[in-house]
């Protein structure tokens, strides 16, 4: 990451909560800007003076909730998003990964984890936007083509729209065409942290969205294979 403080946008609309995390986060050297409800955080990203890198959100919220908080985000900024909810259910996590959310964190927590994956999605963006070694090399799969200098893809000439998570675990599976990664090597590999059996759906979500762009029919996907019982992997051309 670049050399300069990175500001943290923190919404929940418990105090202690707020108070606590950004104890730890401006003690790991992050500037923070608290709110208490899902229209405050809405306000601050819409401040042109307010220059946010990553957003903690929680899900129940007044004025506005984390859900819907996310969705306007995602139509125009790409920056990392951790969910910090309540709700430990599979079908809220797969509802805020599949809105654009990173991560998703159920409470109760241990703040230093939080610190550590606000850490790791960050380490993981701005590399990922930074100027690469192999700029300009492109690997093309059939009709897709990722161009990791512009971190783009295409399909038969149209760009597809990518997350910073699809285009990682993209890359990964097509630098490494025909190995099987299984989901927790894609977890360590994409997020940067130990994968625990929560993290499941994390992964599951993201390859479905992935074959959603990038398959004419994704439920028989030509690219993005399913071994069962192992894992996933990128098709090898035949």
């Amino acid at each position: 990451m670049e050399d300069r403080k990175y500001t943290i946008l923190l919404a929940d609309d418990e105090k202690e909560i707020v108070d606590l995390l950004s104890l730890y986060l401006e003690n790991a050297g992050f500037s923070v800007i608290g709110v208490f409800n899902g229209k405050e955080a809405f306000d601050v990203l819409c401040r042109k003076d307010a220059f946010i890198d990553a957003a903690v959100l929680d899900i129940m919220m007044p004025g506005m909730d984390g859900y819907t908080l996310v969705r306007k985000i995602r139509e125009t900024s790409n920056m990392p998003i951790l969910i910090l909810s309540a709700r430990s259910d599979d079908s809220g996590k797969i509802l805020g990964l599949d809105l654009g959310a990173d991560d998703y964190i159920t409470k109760p927590f241990n703040p230093l984890e939080i610190t550590a994956r606000v850490q790791a999605q960050l380490r993981r963006y701005y590399r990922l936007n930074a100027p690469a070694a192999q700029a300009q090399e492109r690997i093309t799969a059939g009709g897709l083509v990722l161009d990791r200098a512009s971190c783009t893809l295409t399909k038969n000439g149209r760009e597809i729209p990518l997350t910073a998570i699809e285009y990682r675990i993209l890359c990964l599976l097509m630098e490494n065409r025909g190995r099987v990664f299984t989901k927790s090597r894609i977890y360590e590999h994409v997020w940067g942290g130990d994968f625990y059996e929560s993290d499941d759906n994390t992964v599951m979500v993201h390859i479905s969205k992935l074959r959603d762009k990038i398959e004419d029919d994704p439920r028989n996907p030509v690219y993005l294979k399913t071994v069962r019982g192992l894992g996933y992997r990128f098709e090898k051309e035949k």
